[in-house]
């Protein structure tokens, strides 16, 4: 007869020092060592500027035949044409640029949108983003608001999510069609 020999069982081995546990534990505790709070560095001018671009951009598009019969006013003392091309150039002008300042609330509403995930992601930062629609910064506007909560040196204020809403830059009515550098 022949004999086959079976391979041995070996000896259930005993657990060593790096189980799945302690490993997972491990991986915990790194991950969040990571999310430990660091020095106060961020800055929330990102999203405060993409919050105030959201809220203000639809006063922008209802204030637009304001500010175009505004703009239609003041362009029309200082253009040296005569009192017909002035007439002329009113109505259409008002339309053109009520359409315009229109278009341009959509636009800083947009850009709000679109300034709030990179907001979000460096408030956790000293890091911060060029205005997207420098328009905003730039132009002038029917109604302008200082808000005090910007300028508040206190680390709780400035950078506390929950009052990043409330202090944004109240800017409404801006003037698309022209810049006041």
């Amino acid at each position: 007869m022949i004999r086959i020999s079976m391979p041995s069982c070996s000896a259930p081995r005993s657990p060593g020092p790096w189980t799945v546990r302690r490993s997972a534990v491990l991986v915990v505790g790194v991950l969040l060592l990571g999310l430990a709070p660091g020095p106060a560095a961020a800055t929330p001018d990102t999203l405060r500027r993409g919050l105030g671009n959201i809220m203000m951009g639809p006063f922008d598009m209802a204030l637009s035949p304001i500010q175009g019969i505004n703009t239609v006013a003041r362009n029309l003392k200082e253009i040296d044409d005569s009192p017909g091309v002035r007439l002329a150039f009113a109505i259409p002008g008002w339309g053109w640029l009520t359409m315009v300042n229109f278009g341009g609330g959509m636009i800083r509403t947009l850009t709000g949108t679109l300034e709030i995930i990179p907001g979000v992601i460096l408030f956790a930062s000293e890091a911060d983003m060029d205005p997207l629609f420098d328009p905003v910064e730039d132009a002038g506007a029917l109604f302008e608001w200082d808000n005090p909560l910007i300028d508040v040196e206190n680390p709780w204020v400035y950078y506390n999510p929950l009052v990043a809403p409330f202090a944004i830059r109240v800017k409404m009515g801006i003037n698309y069609t022209r810049p006041e550098y």
